[in-house]
């Protein structure tokens, strides 16, 4: 016995036991579904949005290394609460009294572990009586002060730092007003303070906020957290509604019969009662990217489904009994569903190799939601359905449709076999058309970008007017934080986005190294040429130490002694230099850029505003080597860039790991089956054709591969393999001695064409919901899944009859030989 009808034995004895012991099968999987059941009480959710994807990157350890080494005012040890005043001026008598008093409420609460509050209210108070080291004797203060005494203070205080830099970039002394102000207030927290306590304490803060007449907003990773979360439960609650409604709308026309659309119903349930069991016992955390999860396993369920039961009525119109039916239906189809489900977990699996976690997870998740997905549509319903057949004819309930789908006469039939009938006469044309063009758009799609942001994972400012407007329960939440960081982008000096730091580690008490932190700024690469004459503009301990030197006679003088050559920066005696300067008013700032022990310093370098984040990114990686100090290029801009490129090639390495995948196992398999290897290319054909439009309908709608969409690629072949699987697979079927290819071709789609635009639609259309999704990045996701569907549907229809066409010539003509037959 061969391998090939091993395998087939193997198929047909699972199958006989399905249908002899249907019984046996339901309740197995019945009590399976209670165990994964247990196991969705434990899933957990991920509302980190970006930190999963830049861990362990050597930018990001860089970054984290300098916010850990440095001190800043507004990014301050321990837990804090940022509160963001907005308004036509936050500086007049009442705007900080106002302030002040929503201080003092959080304050009185002692599960907000308020240790000090600093901001420009409270430092105003201070400054008028600087005995007033509460919060509650500070409100008093400013009660007291007039109107012209607060601006009075305002003003003497707009050359102080710590002042102004927590007011907006629109502050005016001289009419002592701003638009914006940020206050940080610092919390006393135990030993195990989790993420969880920061969440409650911020968003208890922003409730406090709220119910006060005066615009102030709470902000920190807390909100950020508790947004996140809310918007993945907000999106499942638009989207999984929207994606059950037009499957039960589609199941409904497919199956017409509401006993079937039950035992679909129930399979798709089960479905993702498995998966979600899965991911709570196996520790996977459930983020934003997962979402998409459930709806890739409902569209392949529904697909799985729309075939048994279509087979199977197939079945029974040619005259056999239910029991005999089903053993034949699923005899054709077992080897189908079993190759398709291999080739939809390389799919969906290839993105296990990536280095960023949310899409490994989401690899791994969906791969695992396939096998499961085979297993209950392939064994749990084919025994449901013969069990509940039993029933309805014991209890005389009747059938309501049990027609299939589409037959060769019919309209859908007639209009699916026509590019068949085409390719009988020109089916070389056909497929070097479809090369060309598909080429082309390969071509163009090539030139995708590729992009990673923190707004791909935030809802945007305004919401459509179809989702404010929907009713409760689906009404989704209040969004403040997008709102928040354009705020803080727009109003505040402190915008990441405009700059690039640099880590350097050394010997910073040595002669030389204040002049090696200097020396590359007068010719840096283009991002960084902002300055005059196309010099860096660099904020470092060398500009700490100019402007002290410039504010203080002494200082000034202490630097001259030690300055060498005369050009400002001090060449010896540095831990001297330091000790004064860390002791002097601008200690504060000098911390910033200069550890304690003299061996690390940051250089934030300020970028041209029209440099893309890639030029940006490769020009400071390119900066950073010319430092005589070890150094290493970081920054938001910096550490953005390292995950696109990751993501970028996860992409790549997606796509090639999952066509490598499939196209080896699907020539192993039709040679092992059928001894027909060649069939395994023909079947990957349309669905390269499809990823190559894909692709260039991605450029052309301006979507960049981000931290979802990059694997659309690999996934889009797990999802379009199946049709021409099904396909191809019942072709084998027809085919024989007496019916040749183009035959064979008119029954496959005149027949199961029904079940693949069935399978069609739903799957697109369910996919696509997720484009109503809250976030950017599970619209696009979605709106792609949908058009690679039914790109892999058409082409199946219309490029693999050419190609069956040719391999039949290919085939006769190695027949025809005295070689070994190759196809």
């Amino acid at each position: 016995m061969s391998a090939g009808e091993r395998i087939e034995a193997g198929a047909r004895r699972l199958n006989d036991a399905i249908v002899d012991s249907p019984r046996r099968v339901i309740v197995a999987f019945l009590v399976l579904t209670l165990v994964f059941a247990g196991g969705m009480g434990l899933v957990s959710t991920d509302t980190e949005a970006t930190d999963s994807f830049t861990e362990g990157l050597e930018e990001q350890e860089a970054l984290e290394a300098i916010n850990e080494e440095f001190e800043d005012p507004f990014q301050p040890d321990g837990e804090s609460t940022q509160l963001i005043h907005t308004g036509g001026n936050v500086l007049t008598k009442e705007a900080l009294e106002r302030e002040l008093r929503l201080l003092e409420e959080i304050e009185r609460r002692d599960d907000l572990r308020v240790a000090s509050a600093t901001g420009p209210a409270t430092v105003v108070a201070q400054t008028i009586d600087p005995s007033a080291t509460t919060i509650a004797e500070q409100r008093r203060v400013i009660e007291r002060a007039s109107d012209a005494q607060v601006r009075r203070t305002v003003r003497e205080l707009a050359d102080t730092e710590r002042f102004s830099r927590s007011l907006s970039t629109d502050f005016n002394p001289t009419s002592a007003s701003a638009s914006a102000s940020i206050t940080v207030v610092r919390h006393d927290v135990p030993p195990g303070f989790s993420s969880a306590d920061r969440q409650d304490i911020q968003t208890t803060i922003q409730t406090l906020a709220d119910d006060r007449p005066v615009d102030i907003r709470a902000f920190g990773s807390g909100i950020i957290n508790a947004e996140t979360a809310t918007v993945i439960g907000d999106s499942l609650t638009l989207v999984m509604p929207v994606v059950v409604l037009l499957l039960l709308l589609f199941l409904v026309v497919a199956y017409r019969d509401p006993i079937d659309l039950a035992l679909g119903l129930l399979s798709l349930l089960m479905t993702i009662i498995w998966t979600f069991g899965f991911l709570g016992l196996s520790g996977i955390p459930f983020s934003q990217q997962l979402i998409a999860v459930p709806v890739l396993l409902l569209a392949v369920g529904v697909d799985f489904g729309i075939h048994i039961i279509n087979r199977f009525r197939e079945e029974t119109v040619a005259g056999y009994e239910p029991v005999e039916a089903m053993r034949e239906a699923n005899n054709q189809l077992m080897i189908a569903f079993v190759i398709v489900t291999a080739t939809t977990v390389f799919g969906f699996g290839a993105n296990v190799i990536s280095d960023l976690g949310p899409i490994s997870d989401l690899g791994l998740a969906s791969a695992i939601g396939i096998v499961f997905t085979f297993l209950i549509f392939g064994l749990f319903l084919p025994a449901a359905k013969l069990e509940v057949d039993k029933l309805r004819d014991a209890y005389g309930v009747p059938e309501f449709n049990s027609a299939p789908i589409a037959s060769e006469d019919s309209a859908i039939g007639r209009v699916l076999t026509f590019p068949t009938q085409l390719s009988r006469y020109v089916p070389v044309a056909l497929v070097v058309l479809l090369l060309v063009t598909g080429g082309m758009a390969a071509a163009y799609g090539s030139g995708v970008d590729t992009s990673f942001e923190t707004e791909d994972f935030l809802p945007p400012e305004e919401q459509p007017d179809y989702v404010t407007g929907l009713p409760e329960p689906f009404a989704p939440s209040e969004y403040t934080v997008t709102e928040t960081l354009n705020i803080l982008e727009d109003r505040f000096a402190t915008n990441q986005d405009q700059s690039v730091t640099l880590y350097v580690r050394g010997n910073f008490e040595e002669g030389h190294a204040l002049e090696a932190l200097a020396d590359p700024n007068d010719d840096p690469p283009g991002a960084l040429a902002v300055g005059e004459g196309g010099s860096a503009r660099p904020t470092s301990i060398v500009t700490v130490i100019r402007s002290h030197a410039r504010e203080n006679p002494e200082f000034a003088d202490l630097v001259a002694r030690n300055d060498v050559d005369d050009d400002g920066i001090p060449d010896r005696n540095l831990d001297r230099i330091y000790d004064v300067l860390f002791a002097s008013s601008a200690g504060d700032r000098a911390e910033q850029y200069l550890t304690p022990d003299r061996r690390s310093a940051q250089v934030d370098y300020a970028i041209d505003a029209d440099a893309s984040q890639g030029e940006a990114a490769v020009d400071t990686d390119q900066f950073a080597e010319e430092f005589r100090f070890e150094t290493t290029a970081t920054g938001q801009i910096v550490v953005f860039d390292a995950v696109t490129e990751v993501i970028f090639q996860s992409a790549i390495q997606g796509l090639i790991l999952a066509v490598g995948l499939t196209g080896v196992f699907l020539v192993v398999a039709y040679a092992v089956l059928e001894h027909k290897p060649l069939l395994g290319i023909v079947n990957v054909f349309p669905i390269l054709i499809a990823i190559a439009f894909l692709l260039g309908t991605m450029r052309v709608l301006g979507i960049s591969l981000n931290a979802l969409t990059a694997t659309i690629l690999s996934i889009a072949i797990g999802l379009g393999i199946a049709y021409s699987v099904h396909a191809t697979h019942r072709f084998i079927d027809e085919f024989d001695e007496d019916t040749d290819a183009y035959e064979a071709m008119v029954v496959t789609f005149a027949g199961t064409g029904g079940a693949l635009l069935g399978s069609m639609l739903t799957t697109s259309l369910g996919t696509g919901a997720l484009a109503l999704a809250i976030t950017p990045v599970l619209g696009n996701f979605g709106l792609l899944m949908a058009l690679s569907v039914v790109y892999s549907f058409a082409c199946t229809v219309i490029a693999l009859p050419p190609a069956i066409l040719l391999w039949e010539r290919y085939r006769g003509a190695q027949t025809s030989l005295p070689t070994p037959t190759l196809g």
